[in-house]
């Protein structure tokens, strides 16, 4: 088993402004002179944390985290139940990465992201495929349909069946997704509160292939749950803005970029064959499926095969 890199603190930060109001909080860290990467984490609205800088070999990378709209430190946030979401779409945080890549003037970068950011990843690099040096993915997620009827519609509630039924039990008819969009945006802050309480719940019951209960917890803190609940949501019932398999159709666009996609072979979450469709789709890439692990990053394998894919690139020119 591999170690993370040691801790390492930010060197630049700042808020940049990205329009409609919204202002976005970026960092790099590691070796300012460095291969640039950066860093798009799931959700969408988990945020960034320090844990992510160290996936990364700090002497030889420069390393870029931002918060994506509404969550983070990101402004305006969506735990603010006001706070408007008509411009925090796909598109919108395609357009605020590169935005920041123009602001910090990096020419090309590598582009790291799982789960959420998986689906950020490939819809960047597909607009902006010259911009893209490597790509490094996780547990792959590409918001389409089946996909969200497979986690969100009854599918992985024939594996979780307990933890299912708590889910459902706040939406007893209808389609969930449309009925926790309802209550978490619900003018009662309780009712909103408990909804995202429990979406949050259902995505920590399911994402490691043992049960982690500091995992867990990590789900159900509030301060998590409401951002990761309302911006998902958000995004869901709107199908991310992209049409019927387009990240999939597109991976032609990626030609010539190199590729290394790491998923767990038992993924509740984001089940193996998204990434398996992507990497038929995408001759540039590898596909690594993971014997012992799941969604989460901490699964066993998860993080050594990540530090293998970015340590690997590391001297690639």
């Amino acid at each position: 088993m591999r170690f993370l890199y040691p801790p390492v603190d930010p060197h630049a930060s700042g808020m940049l402004g990205v329009g409609d109001g919204h202002r976005i909080y970026w960092e790099v860290s590691g070796n300012p002179d460095g291969k640039p990467v950066v860093f798009l984490h799931g959700g969408p609205g988990s945020g960034s944390s320090p844990l992510q800088r160290r996936l990364f070999d700090p002497a030889a990378y420069r390393i870029v985290l931002f918060d994506q709209r509404g969550c983070g430190r990101s402004t305006p946030s969506v735990v603010d139940p006001d706070a408007d979401l008509s411009a925090n779409t796909t598109w919108h945080l395609v357009a605020d990465m590169e935005a920041l890549r123009a602001h910090l003037e990096i020419d090309r970068w590598q582009l790291f992201g799982g789960s959420w950011g998986a689906t950020l990843a490939m819809a960047y690099a597909q607009r902006y495929p010259d911009r893209v040096s490597e790509i490094v993915l996780r547990g792959v997620f590409l918001l389409r349909e089946r996909e969200l009827d497979w986690m969100y519609r009854g599918g992985a509630g024939h594996l979780f069946p307990e933890a299912w039924a708590s889910f459902v039990s706040l939406v007893p008819s209808g389609d969930p997704l449309a009925g926790y969009h309802r209550l978490v945006n619900d003018p009662d802050p309780a009712v909103r509160a408990r909804a995202a309480a429990a979406w949050s719940n259902w995505e920590g019951a399911t994402v490691s292939l043992v049960p982690d209960p500091n995992l867990v917890a990590t789900y159900a803190d509030p301060a998590f749950a409401v951002p990761f609940a309302r911006i998902a949501l958000h995004y869901f019932v709107h199908g991310g803005w992209l049409e019927p398999d387009q990240l999939v159709r597109d991976a032609g666009k990626l030609a010539g970029i190199p590729g290394r996609i790491v998923q767990g072979r038992y993924d509740a979450v984001c089940p193996p064959v998204t990434a398996w469709d992507l990497h038929q789709a995408w001759p540039d890439s590898t596909l690594q499926l993971l014997p012992h692990a799941g969604h989460a990053v901490t699964d066993r394998g998860v993080l050594d095969a990540l530090m293998d894919a970015t340590d690997e690139f590391r001297d690639r020119r």
